[in-house]
């Protein structure tokens, strides 16, 4: 369960007929299917960036459904994983943007640890299933979770990034906050304007205008037969 500030914004979600019948469902799927992430991290997003620290919101769709790589962050995978193809994509713009350097993980804690949310708008999948666990109640919950930032009467930069994190879009009226939309970083789209959208940047800017600290960008590296906190 939800344990920090979010348990307050949240918390009405948990007392509604949805919310229950996806708790069963979801728990009837950990009991008899390979489910990612592991149960512990399926609310790791919140965990790790409470609300009240929120500056930053990137949404993905669902977690990634393959061996060893979802940990509740979305885009994000465990250390020792290998970085996947829309992850390059993001660290590419990155470096043309700010001139980051590309490091030699996809473990992108450090960027929810300085208050960039980094929600999958579904929660869990089954193994090498994508998108199977679409459609049975997690995107209402995180939807309570995006109008919950919306009303928060505070500056709050949201990337939506491809047609279905554009989509929220509509939830958005605060206007306070800054929306960056872009391509989806897969290789699909990601030169159909992903690349130069300079996301990165322009979020620090607004940041800066807005009396806030811009967010360090770097992923640092693990380097071999290390772990970073919060492994």
């Amino acid at each position: 369960m939800i344990t920090n500030d979010w348990k307050e914004q949240l918390e009405p979600e948990f007392k509604k007929p949805y919310y229950r019948a996806l708790y069963e469902k979801v728990r009837f799927e950990y009991q008899n299917y390979r489910i990612f992430p592991p149960a512990k991290d399926m609310f790791r997003a919140f965990e790790l960036t409470p609300f009240e620290q929120v500056r930053v919101v990137i949404l993905g769709q669902d977690p990634y459904h393959n061996d060893g790589q979802a940990h509740g962050l979305c885009f994000s995978v465990t250390p020792g994983t290998e970085i996947p193809p829309s992850l390059k994509n993001i660290y590419q713009e990155l470096k043309t943007d700010l001139g980051c350097r590309i490091p030699d993980n996809g473990y992108l804690v450090h960027w929810a640890e300085q208050g960039v949310l980094l929600l999958n708008t579904v929660l869990t999948v089954r193994a090498h299933q994508a998108f199977s666990h679409r459609g049975i109640g997690w995107e209402q919950f995180t939807d309570a979770a995006i109008r919950a930032l919306n009303q928060a009467d505070r500056p709050i930069v949201f990337m939506l990034w491809g047609r279905p994190a554009q989509e929220k879009a509509a939830m958005l009226d605060n206007p306070k906050h800054l929306i960056l939309k872009a391509p989806h970083p897969s290789p699909l789209s990601a030169s159909r304007g992903f690349f130069g959208c300079r996301h990165f940047s322009r979020c620090n800017e607004f940041l800066i205008q807005n009396g806030m600290k811009p967010i360090d960008w770097q992923i640092p590296d693990i380097g071999p037969g290390s772990l970073p906190d919060g492994k």
